[in-house]
């Protein structure tokens, strides 16, 4: 089932969430029960990411040396696992940076096969690690180039002419950014890149992670002042750690509210888990309160936090 439909057809809120699949070399053994306890909070759809090649620096013997760490591999096989033994619409991030065109629609048609109705086209981080193109192959250096090339294979045009070819019918997702997206000189500028996500074919927007609902409703604000017509669904995030205070601003570029920041240092560590769970539950009552239809919680690995809040939230 697309993510259109679950909007149209919801008659009450509902949650979502987004995970990682396992490190390279690891087992599903932690994975499984982390989708089982997620499933159990009945979601209509999971989000999985996906991770490309990229440069890293390792210290060795002789000093630093910048080296290639080979992508995260599962996105296709846990999108399989969750939509075929959950019956949970699994919802795999297609990236364009890392890999070319060819990968993806290779990508995309192996996901066709599975019966995944959905994904989430993202241009994704620079990695440091640019891979070479070789025999022709090309990338898409924007998400509108590679949303055009998932609607594209929606209506059986392929990169090359393939005989007995059948059309995909993908539900195309996107980013969007209440704080803007870093490279973006303004918000005004950076919902300019919404609209044109949507005018490729994007059917809805998930946002980036927000401590503040302010940012968000400027955000949706300026959507629709731009003409972006589309579903805006909020993406959330509960703090569990006090090193998060600095991870989660340089990774993902966001600010945390000074009150958050007071409360988090003030806190033993065993209980920021609980400031984070209580933060996020009151940000979730007031998007709810004004309307929203769902909320996106970026869960990654763990559980415990969302099985907490979930557990105080009356949806």
């Amino acid at each position: 089932m697309k993510i259109t439909e679950h909007l149209e057809d919801a008659t009450d809120p509902f949650i979502s969430f987004e995970i990682l699949p396992p490190k390279r070399g690891s087992d599903l053994d932690s994975l499984l029960q982390l989708i089982e306890d997620l499933v159990a909070h009945r979601p209509p759809f999971i989000d999985i990411t996906s991770h490309a090649a990229e440069m890293v620096d390792k210290e060795t013997a002789s000093g630093l040396e910048r080296r290639i760490k080979r992508k995260r591999p599962g996105t296709l096989g846990v999108c399989a696992l969750i939509q075929h033994k959950y019956n949970v619409d699994a919802v795999p991030h297609v990236v364009c940076e890392g890999f070319s065109r060819e990968e993806t629609e290779d990508f995309l048609i192996e996901l066709h096969y599975l019966g995944i109705d959905n994904v989430l086209a993202i241009r994704g981080d620079p990695t440091g690690f640019e891979k070479e193109l070789v025999y022709g192959r090309s990338r898409n250096e924007h998400a509108t180039d590679l949303i055009e090339q998932v609607v594209n294979l929606n209506k059986g045009v392929f990169l090359e002419e393939v005989l007995d070819s059948a059309p995909t019918d993908f539900s195309i997702g996107a980013a969007g950014y209440p704080e803007k997206h870093v490279e973006a000189p303004n918000l005004e500028t950076d919902v300019k890149w919404v609209k044109a996500k949507e005018e490729a074919g994007a059917e809805y927007i998930v946002t980036q992670m927000f401590f503040d609902n302010r940012h968000f409703y400027s955000f949706v604000e300026e959507c629709h002042r731009q003409g972006v017509t589309v579903p805006i669904i909020p993406g959330l995030k509960l703090i569990t750690a006090k090193s998060q205070l600095t991870t989660i601003p340089r990774t993902f570029h966001c600010d945390l509210p000074q009150s958050l920041v007071d409360e988090v240092q003030a806190a033993e560590p065993e209980h920021v888990r609980e400031v984070g769970v209580e933060w996020a539950l009151e940000q979730t009552r007031d998007l709810l309160a004004n309307g929203l239809p769902s909320v996106h919680f970026y869960v990654m690995g763990n559980s415990q936090g969302i099985n907490k809040l979930l557990g105080q939230l009356d949806i």
